[in-house]
């Protein structure tokens, strides 16, 4: 028996491998990120930038139809020569921005007759988009539909109403999609100012995930970002002011159910207890059905499918929101348990039990999160464009481990302020 659970430990961390991570500068000062992935002929490259919504100003959408428009034709090719060429490889290029990060992936197979061009194509998206007229429009209005339909929803409705009232004046108080009205107000000359502001070289984070070796993989990330320019890089965010007291907000909607969520501040990457408040909220709303927040809002009461909470760190400190949606009729109660819930939390932590088995469950679904070369190289531009060290995975489980019950209680009772909370509800009160 000992010699079979022994195989069977050895079998378990053979597959299980943490991956290894390098990291170097390209000639032009861009970061780069490789793991090399052996095992299927397959290539992931994401470049990040220090270009998300935090930097669009008071032209709210900015970031977001820039980056969605560098796929839309580059060099000589249009939006449909540059699609059909890609199909032609098997290659798939795609965009997304958030607060911090503008982001342009390639996936790609590694045979050298469909890597090479695929590259190339990258190559242009990033380094000569063509910025067309009416592809720009044709993005503006998609965007416009997309939000008239958002306006409609009690989800979209209450999150941007509640970025608004917990970061005020800060950029992060503006949602990436912008709104119609500064949509409208965008300019194509607007895009370019932008891309050429800070999709530059050094301001650049490449991740590389797939079949290559290093010296493939340093000739990639040059070839990529080569006729990229330097410049300044962007000033340091603000720092998020607390808030001072508490706020809530009702918005009248007629819906069935009424969408609450409840926050404020939270933290940045890389602050010291990071996982302590990780574990921590994985017991308190974090973890799906067997959370305190659903044991005390759905499993006790009923009063919703689910109750939720999660901290989203950012270069400065991004919120902690707690969330529920529940019948127009039982608004107040359920608000009133969330509450109560995260004030209990608050003082007591969890239990020695709950925690133990909160770090089991997390450490063993972490091989789950590594798994695919999609999901390192997420991990990738987030050590890297987060300047977290290193061995960050290597650590994760050791980190979680760590962790005790006065450790969370410790970070939960500095870092959260039930008497200032933002409180903003979406729905139709009886």
């Amino acid at each position: 028996m000992r010699l079979l659970i022994s195989l069977l430990l050895l079998v378990s961390q053979t597959v299980f491998a943490i991956p290894q991570i390098q990291h170097w500068q390209t000639s032009n000062g861009a970061n780069v990120y490789f793991v090399a992935a052996p095992d299927l002929p397959m290539l992931d490259v994401e470049v990040v930038f220090d270009a998300g919504s935090a930097r669009d100003g008071n032209k709210s959408g900015l970031s977001m139809m820039t980056n969605g428009l560098l796929k839309e034709g580059a060099a000589n090719l249009s939006a449909d020569q540059l699609a059909e060429k890609l199909d032609d490889v098997g290659a798939k290029i795609s965009a997304s921005v958030g607060n911090d990060m503008a982001s342009v992936k390639l996936r790609s197979l590694t045979q050298p007759s469909l890597l090479e061009p695929a590259l190339d194509l990258f190559e242009l998206v990033l380094t000569e988009p063509s910025f067309d007229a009416n592809s720009f429009e044709r993005l503006r209005q998609q965007s416009i539909i997309s939000l008239k339909y958002q306006q409609q929803s009690p989800s979209s409705i209450v999150k941007r109403a509640f970025y608004g009232a917990v970061f005020d004046n800060h950029p992060y108080a503006q949602l990436s999609n912008g709104t119609i009205k500064t949509i409208n107000a965008l300019k194509l000359s607007d895009l370019k100012q932008f891309y050429k502001r800070y999709y530059l070289a050094n301001n650049a984070t490449i991740s590389i995930v797939g079949a290559l070796n290093r010296k493939a993989a340093e000739n990639l990330a040059n070839q990529i970002v080569n006729k990229l320019p330097n410049g300044n890089l962007p000033a340091p965010l603000p720092e998020v002011a607390a808030l001072t007291k508490g706020k809530t907000i009702e918005i009248n909607h007629p819906s069935t159910q009424t969408k609450i969520l409840i926050g404020q501040p939270g933290v940045a990457r890389g602050v010291h207890d990071y996982f302590a408040l990780y574990v921590g909220n994985y017991i308190l709303g974090g973890s799906g059905l067997v959370s305190h927040l659903a044991e005390e809002v759905r499993e006790k009461r009923g009063l919703a499918y689910s109750a939720y909470s999660y901290f989203i760190p950012l270069k400065v400190a991004g919120p902690f929101i707690a969330g529920v949606g529940t019948s127009n009729t039982t608004v107040d109660q359920a608000l009133s348990v969330m509450k109560n819930t995260i004030r209990k939390f608050r003082k007591t932590g969890p239990t020695k039990k709950e925690l133990k088995v909160a770090k089991q469950g997390i450490t063993g679904g972490f091989p789950l999160k590594i798994k695919s070369n999609s999901d390192i190289i997420g991990y990738l531009s987030v050590i890297g464009f987060y300047k977290l060290p290193l061995d960050y995975l290597h650590k994760f489980n050791q980190n979680v481990d760590s962790v005790t019950v006065e450790m969370i209680k410790t970070a939960f009772q500095q870092r959260l302020d039930l008497d200032k909370m933002v409180t903003v509800m979406v729905g139709k009160r009886s």
